[in-house]
């Protein structure tokens, strides 16, 4: 149990302000909290659950750090305080929110997917609970949701990993930047430092923050591992062509469901059939609307199943029908002790004892279930042009037959189809030398 309370107040750490948001699928761990998850592997079980609880606090440190911006729905969630997720109203539905004290604060459409989303702030004199459910009851027939925030800006320690001996600004392959891109992918996540060596020739299109450039530790990681290419580190697709949005832009209300929908729908404009989301959070309706809407036109959703612990409930978007959830394994290919588990597993990826990119030309090992996703997520753009029901189908199918089973034979809760991309985890030791 002294463990388990050390473990939380380590957690406690990571959701201070330097840290932005707190429930991130996988992240390079702070040392102290690093060989607290070591050590929790010769735990037993219970002390497994407490990862659970640990997330909870780490809400609770957010809230108390963005006391303005930031609340907990009744389930313990983070959302955005005082707005309120209208979805596809009428203007006559809009009329009755206005009359009962709600203000329309923005919103946005995307004609090709139908939906159409409306911001509200809540009266003052309520709740966002009781905001929600006054919606909810004077009509009953439409979509209204909390603005739940998902994912967040990463905790890589970027100037550590300098000072233990981060390839130099120049250490580029001589062939980086001469390759046109072969494949297109997308990147959903907070925002991307395109000056690091890993990138140099990227073709990259950005979204997000009003063009303000906003890099943080996540995001690049994630992107290192789809695109990334150098003299000493490779991503899946080199030659792939990027389309990164960050729906954080530094805030502590970053990655919010009107975030995410803005970012789903310039993928759709773009027409980018494969997009990578390496976030979490909880079940949100208006989510799982957009996610639905994509998925139906054969856009293939790529999503981190989450690091909250084997017996931990499902995360989402990972969890929606249709979207490919992916789990991690370490270098023995076993799976990772914070992975989750369930029936929205769809593959295995490297996902520990390897290496990513990361801000001002650095690398850090990194560990956890977003660094899998962009590696399915990249060999699945390879299969993948244009977004098509059927293609998209006959795509991850591809990808199955393909994989190397590594659980009871066939699809099972914790490997899903098996794992893929073994050969793409760089070892982390050349590049960040002893920790």
């Amino acid at each position: 149990m002294r463990q388990v309370g050390r473990l939380m107040a380590a957690i406690l750490v990571l959701a201070g302000p330097a840290q932005g948001q707190v429930r991130l699928p996988g992240v390079q761990l702070p040392d102290p909290l690093q060989s607290l998850q070591r050590g929790i592997a010769q735990a037993d079980s219970t002390t497994v659950d407490k990862l659970r609880d640990a997330r909870r606090l780490a809400v609770a440190a957010l809230i108390r750090s963005n006391p303005q911006t930031v609340a907990a729905d009744p389930h313990g969630d983070a959302i955005v305080r005082d707005e309120i997720l209208a979805y596809a109203p009428s203007e006559a539905e809009l009329a009755a929110a206005r009359a009962l004290g709600f203000d329309v604060l923005r919103e946005q459409s995307e004609a090709e997917l139908e939906w159409r989303l409306v911001v509200l702030r809540k009266p003052r004199n309520l709740s966002n609970d009781q905001a929600l459910r006054r919606l909810r009851a004077a009509d009953p027939t439409g979509t209204y949701e909390y603005n739940h925030l998902y994912g967040g800006s990463g905790s890589a320690d970027a100037a550590a990993a300098a000072e233990r001996g981060a390839a130099p600004p120049d250490a580029v392959g001589a062939d980086a930047a001469v390759s046109l891109p072969d494949a297109r992918v997308g990147l959903i996540d907070t925002g991307v430092d395109l000056t690091h060596p890993v990138f140099n020739g990227t073709v990259a299109h950005r979204w997000g923050c009003d063009d303000r450039v906003i890099p943080a530790a996540h995001g690049t990681a994630v992107a290192s591992l789809l695109v990334g290419r150098a003299a000493e580190f490779h991503g899946v697709l080199p030659r792939a062509e990027l389309y990164a949005a960050d729906v954080y832009c530094g805030a502590p209300t970053g990655g919010a469901v009107d975030a995410l929908a803005g970012a789903f729908g310039w993928m759709v404009r773009e027409r980018i059939a494969v997009i990578n989301v390496s976030l979490v959070g909880p079940d949100n309706a208006i989510l799982a609307r957009i996610v639905a809407s994509l998925t139906a036109r054969g856009y293939a959703i790529v999503a981190a199943v989450g690091n909250d612990g084997p017996a931990a409930p499902p995360l989402y978007p990972a969890s929606y029908p249709h979207v490919i959830g992916v789990t991690g394994v370490d270098a023995r290919h076993r799976v990772l002790l914070e992975a989750a588990r369930g029936a929205q597993v769809m593959f295995a990826a490297p996902g520990a004892d390897m290496a990513a990119g990361a801000p001002a030309s650095a690398y850090v090992a990194v560990r956890g279930t977003s660094f899998a996703a962009p590696i399915v997520a990249a060999l699945l753009a390879q299969r993948l042009s244009q977004p098509g029901v059927d293609q998209a189908a006959a795509a991850v199918q591809a990808l199955a037959r393909s994989a190397i089973d590594l659980g009871p034979p066939g699809r099972d809760l914790t490997y899903g189809y098996g794992l893929l991309g073994a050969e793409f985890a760089v070892d982390p030791r050349p590049l960040i030398g002893p920790r």
